[in-house]
């Protein structure tokens, strides 16, 4: 379904009028079963519609009954011998049906009053000698033509079938015939059913309908056997949405069910594991309280109570299996059919486990995540036309993160295009705080510092860089990097691309670098990792490094802005003669030749200016390897198109990995202590020799 079909179906019941709708054949039932039925409906409380009653005369009968079946929380459907024989109830149930299938929420509760649902599935006896009776009068009459016909009857059919497969009630199976008492067992069924509260979701649903889809086609893929499926992915990507979502379409299909919401917190608490087990208990037994004081004692309530029933279960945010066993002791005790749905950050949480089902949420595509953040930035489901290039960077920025398309539009609707740009500087900065609290949990979750350590290396210098050569580096500064970097992954923190690369969602990243720079808001020279290369320099120029510091990138390039430089390194050089024979070159209109020359001539000489500008600049901005004297812990060293002046022994001998493209010298400088060095990277650099004389590492 769209996004619009999606959301109308998902607050369908808020325009609800009547609590019950309910279809019959009169002939068969009105002044009976029916008459009785809907008495006590009335008396319960609930406001039923029935077409005798509610239908005002001189009023379109036909537009009646459907405005009244789009107005219904539950449509009861009261199949009894002669129901088939009724075109208008076929015809009707043909509409109930569809309706359904347009606003899942709504409930249709079938009514087997003197018939079993094998004679309505399979078009048995009654309703057989119904349909011959159809095709009686379709001969006599000979209104229509055969194929269509053919047609409605083939969709009465299907239809019959669809509602005998519904959980229904059944007179002779559920009150040994007794009338009263199956009535009343009825008006206790609707109760529950509307008392039945369905979840709050998103308020604008984007890009969920295929991976409903998906989950839904496993919910009904017909086997019997107690199915699990883990939706995982990182947090903010729409876990719990996608499960809410799937539960609110499937739980009437179910004798019980029970969403867990926020096991990972909940369970953190004193006794939560039992205030969990609680929820669950009262959840099967629709309200009923059971006490409870241990966790085993629980486990062995919930087995009793679930059982004998069809469960759906949602455990949401579950951190760690261990979480699952003292909920509900993780035993097989399920009644055969039950589906168990769990949301979480950590993709291997139940991966070894035989047939439970991994389904990774992923992050909105473009069109998806445009449609999302208009809705929140501008209250439709398109941009408005001064906006759309600040779009750009905000889709980049959120990365097709859900939660971060809905906070950054939130936090933007109704401002002006210059407060969108303060606001997006600032965000590229400084990251969303809400955005980075969702986030940061994956962080927290991690089971000692030496993962989380390894996460702030990788966000910091080695994203998009080669795992074998990661490993080989990062085990040398004392990580076990190859089951740390699979820690990670399955914690959905980092992937893997095609061509064996460390990657990482945006989002993700700047939540790394936030931790770093919380670490001194405001003297960079003691975080443990400088990778902005304006306080690299800072740091640096000033010689406000620390012995915190493992890691430094700073590329001048960078920081200056130089590629229009790069680009124009050819013309720099170029000479007076040279210029004069270009512009004669392409220059061809005699008459426009002097003027053009002229003023290419003048342009020429600007750019002459600025490059002459930019190497005074270039002079001042060499650094002293004094900066790095008190830096005795730093491992990894970035440094692009930087010059050093001073001695190189004042360079820490803890260095791992040098990378230092733009080399300025011809040699590596002899008290430049390399010896525990595994990467080096010198790239573009003016090196002719690598050292004069022997070198010994110790």
């Amino acid at each position: 379904m769209d996004a619009t079909r999606a959301q109308e179906a998902l607050s369908s019941t808020s325009r609800c009028t009547y609590h019950v709708f309910l279809s019959f054949r009169g002939e068969d039932t009105r002044k009976t079963f029916t008459d009785h039925l809907y008495t006590a409906l009335l008396q319960a409380g609930f406001h039923t519609f029935r077409d005798d009653d509610e239908i005002e005369r001189g009023h379109n009968i036909e537009s009646e009954l459907q405005k009244a079946l789009q107005q219904s929380k539950i449509s009861i459907i009261v199949f009894s011998k002669g129901y088939a024989f009724s075109r208008w109830c076929l015809d009707e149930l043909v509409q109930i049906l569809e309706h359904k299938r347009n606003c899942p929420h709504v409930v249709v509760l079938p009514i087997f009053y003197d018939v079993f649902p094998s004679q309505v599935r399979k078009q048995a006896d009654s309703f057989a000698e119904a349909f011959a009776s159809h095709e009686e009068q379709f001969k006599e009459e000979n209104t229509k033509g055969e194929k269509q016909w053919t047609d409605k009857v083939e969709g009465w059919k299907a239809a019959l079938r669809e509602a005998a497969d519904l959980a229904g009630m059944v007179l002779q199976n559920q009150a040994d015939g007794h009338e009263s008492k199956f009535i009343q067992q009825i008006v206790q069924e609707i109760g529950n059913k509307l008392n039945q509260t369905l979840l709050s979701v998103a308020p604008y649903i984007i890009g969920l309908e295929s991976r409903v889809r998906e989950i839904n086609s496993w919910l009904h893929d017909g086997s019997s056997d107690v199915r699990k499926v883990v939706i995982y992915g990182i947090g903010g990507i729409g876990k719990t949405t996608l499960a809410k979502t799937v539960y609110n379409l499937n739980f009437e299909n179910f004798e019980a069910k029970s969403f867990l919401a926020n096991v990972r917190e909940i369970s953190a608490q004193p006794n939560g594991f039992l205030r969990l087990q609680k929820q669950l208990i009262s959840d099967i037994l629709k309200g009923r309280k059971e006490k409870i004081y241990n966790i085993d004692e629980g486990i062995f309530t919930i087995e009793e109570a679930t059982c004998c029933k069809r469960v759906l279960l949602v455990l949401d945010d579950v951190d760690h299996e261990d979480q699952l066993r003292n909920i509900l002791g993780w035993r097989q005790w399920f009644r055969r059919g039950s589906k168990i749905i769990i949301t979480s950050r950590h993709e291997q949480l139940l991966k070894s486990t035989n047939r439970c089902k991994m389904f990774e949420v992923k992050k909105l595509d473009g069109d998806e995540s445009l449609q999302l953040f208009s809705w929140h930035a501008f209250g439709q489901s398109h941009p408005i036309k001064e906006y759309k290039e600040l779009l750009k960077r905000v889709l980049h920025h959120c990365g097709g993160l859900p939660l971060a398309l809905q906070i950054v539009g939130s936090s933007l609707f109704g401002k002006s295009v210059e407060t969108w740009k303060s606001a997006l500087e600032k965000l590229e900065a400084i990251p969303d705080s809400q955005i980075q609290k969702v986030l940061k949990i994956s962080f927290d979750s991690l089971s000692d510092d030496h993962d989380k350590n390894l996460f702030l290396d990788i966000a910091c210098f080695f994203i998009g860089k080669g795992r074998d050569d990661t490993v080989k580096i990062l085990d040398e500064c004392g990580f076990y990097t190859t089951i740390g970097i699979q820690n990670l992954i399955g914690r959905c923190l980092v992937t893997i691309s095609n061509d064996d690369k460390l990657m990482m969602h945006q989002l993700l990243r700047d939540m790394g670098r936030e931790i770093i720079r919380q670490e001194s808001p405001k003297e960079p020279g003691k975080r443990s990792r400088l990778w902005c290369h304006k306080d690299s320099f800072d740091v640096l120029r000033e010689v406000a490094g620390t012995e915190t510091v493992e890691g430094l990138i700073l590329d001048l390039h960078e920081l200056r802005g130089d590629k229009l430089a790069d680009a124009m390194s050819g013309v720099h050089n170029a000479d007076h003669h040279n210029t004069e024979q270009f512009l004669d070159t392409y220059i061809t209109p005699s008459h426009h030749k002097s003027s053009i020359r002229r003023s290419l001539w003048n342009c020429w000489n600007s750019i002459r200016a600025a490059f002459s500008r930019y190497d005074a600049v270039s002079n001042e901005l060499h650094l002293n390897t004094d900066a790095f004297a008190r830096m005795h812990k730093l491992r990894l060293l970035q440094l692009n198109y930087v010059q050093l002046i001073g001695g190189y022994e004042k360079l820490p001998n803890a260095l791992r990995s040098l990378s230092w493209h733009g080399f300025p010298s011809k040699t590596i400088p002899s008290n430049f202590h390399l010896e525990k060095l595994v990467a080096l990277d010198m790239r573009n650099s003016s090196l002719e020799q690598i050292w004069k004389g022997t070198r010994v590492r110790c």
